[in-house]
């Protein structure tokens, strides 16, 4: 997979590319991230790549051509990896949310351009012009778009076949199956914050699958009701959630 990123502060994304999963999904082949600074690009003697809003009001917003011919210096670096086009992405908070859900789709592109705004933003020509997507990670507000695109990259490049030691880690993480992770422990078993829980001990892998799968149920259910009932539970899931809720409760009225 190739990642594109157009950017004013190229080194802020190759730095943060160089270690963990992504630094070592890179060092396998199996991920290529390509910074590009459209300064680079820009005609003037002052390398602008800002002007002022038109109608008036704070802050600067970036121009069309400087971003438009980094895009294409992009794309066409990238033509030689893909038959397919490059999808480009453009980070907002007026885009869609990021969820695990879309991460798995992107994860299985050839290739990607992520446009990293600053500034009161991008000149909405260009947007409307260039740009497949628009992606948001929350309801906030950032100094421009390396962080969330470092995030996008980083969530993509751990699903690439390969680039995690242990290929079940993504199959077990929040949100792959549309609930939260289920609480981890190592060792030393016993210490003076508590013990592990017994099952974990037990070497039973039913059921130690089954209580994985009961705390992900109820985690999912005092934190993210809203992940729940989007999900589609069989009947055992349903069993071990009531469980857990049984569990909960009477736990709860003896600390009460």
């Amino acid at each position: 997979m190739r990642i594109d990123v157009v950017t004013l502060f190229p080194d802020f994304v190759r730095e943060c590319m160089k270690s963990g999963v992504v630094g070592r999904a890179q060092q396998r082949g199996l991920l290529q991230v390509q910074a590009w600074n459209p300064r680079d690009y820009a005609t003037d003697a002052y390398r602008s790549v800002d002007d002022r809003t038109c109608g008036g009001g704070p802050g600067m917003v970036m121009m069309i051509d400087p971003l438009r011919a980094a895009l294409q210096a992009a794309r066409g670096a990238a033509r030689e990896h893909a038959v397919k086009p490059a999808r480009t992405i453009y980070f907002s908070p007026q885009g869609v949310r990021l969820t695990q859900a879309r991460v798995e789709q992107l994860a299985k592109m050839p290739r990607l351009i992520l446009l990293c705004g600053r500034y009161e933003g991008v000149d909405e020509r260009l947007l409307e012009a260039e740009v497949d997507e628009e992606l948001s990670l929350g309801d906030y507000v950032l100094s421009g778009g390396e962080l969330a695109a470092a995030v996008l990259i980083d969530a993509v490049g751990r699903l690439q076949e390969g680039a995690l030691n242990d290929a079940l880690s993504a199959q077990q993480d929040s949100f792959s199956d549309g609930l939260l992770d289920c609480p981890h422990y190592t060792r030393p078993v016993a210490h003076e914050l508590g013990g592990v829980p017994a099952v974990l001990q037990s070497g039973d892998h039913a059921a130690i699958r089954r209580w994985r799968r009961k705390q992900s149920l109820g985690r999912t259910w005092l934190r993210r009701p809203d992940l729940l009932a989007r999900c589609a539970l069989d009947d055992e899931s349903r069993k071990l959630l009531e469980e857990f809720r049984q569990e909960f409760e009477a736990a709860s009225r003896q600390k009460d």
